[in-house]
């Protein structure tokens, strides 16, 4: 069941994003050649931590004998989510996706973005706006009245218009007293179909977009997520609320 949040609770959602964005912006200025992923996952906790909140996805997971461990998500090039901060640095060339989730009095936010290091390759340049771009035309969809798949639509034909690929494996979700809530919001699919979207309904909406097939595997970590053939992918992601003319971004 969808739960449609009052204005209190859209707040206090708001207020947690603000830090997401807050810390995937600090991280951007600390992505460079050199850098460890470990040294942005701890400048994401102390940053989270001064600032009230609790990372959202430390500790999170089904298997209680796997817990993810950290912070963020660092995803490097072919890995599409969902990667495990290490002693990996940063190649100039690479592109890392960073996700963030934050809990602040009961009340959960998550975003991501893709980052450049150093100077990349005009075809991973071309994948991260291309990927940003669906973001936004997802985004526009996201208005009350309108179906759910209307988003989902909306990301898959500008990604396959641009030969690029969706995953099909991961899905945006709802978002407040629950990191991953109802309902579910594919990045494919068919315009007019699914449940009517209602204002005050918060989501995640979170275009995954790999170079290549659509098609991914799970690492030995029992976490990251790759592109079955080794082709970059790139992540952004918003939570946003359900409005009656244009959709609300709170990770701002």
């Amino acid at each position: 069941m969808v739960k449609t949040k009052t204005e209190r609770e859209i707040a206090l959602i708001r207020e947690s994003s603000k830090i997401v964005a807050e810390v995937l912006r600090l991280l951007e200025s600390q992505v460079k050649p050199g850098v460890t992923t470990i040294e942005l996952d701890r400048a994401a906790e102390d940053f989270i931590r001064s600032n009230g909140g609790v990372p959202a996805f430390k500790g999170y997971g089904q298997d209680r004998f796997n817990r993810f461990p950290a912070t963020i998500c660092a995803s490097i090039d072919d890995e599409v989510v969902h990667g495990i901060p290490g002693n990996r640095t940063l190649r100039e060339g690479e592109i890392i996706s960073i996700e963030v989730g934050v809990r602040k009095n009961g009340y959960y936010g998550d975003g991501a973005a893709t980052f450049a290091v150093g100077k990349i390759s005009e075809k991973k340049e071309r994948l991260m706006r291309v990927t940003k771009e669906s973001l936004a035309k997802g985004i526009e969809k996201a208005v009350a009245g309108n179906h759910l798949h209307d988003i989902s639509a909306a990301v898959q034909e500008h990604v396959e218009a641009a030969g690029f690929s969706v995953v099909r494996d991961l899905v945006g979700h709802g978002v407040g007293t629950e990191l991953h809530e109802e309902p579910t919001v594919p990045n494919f699919g068919k315009a007019k179909t699914g449940v009517r979207l209602k204002e005050g309904w918060t989501l995640a909406i979170e275009p995954m977009v790999n170079a290549g097939t659509y098609k991914v595997r799970i690492a030995d970590d029992g976490w990251t997520v790759q592109t079955l053939d080794a082709e970059p992918s790139a992540h952004f992601e918003h939570t946003v609320v359900v409005r009656k003319d244009n959709a609300e971004i709170l990770t701002y």
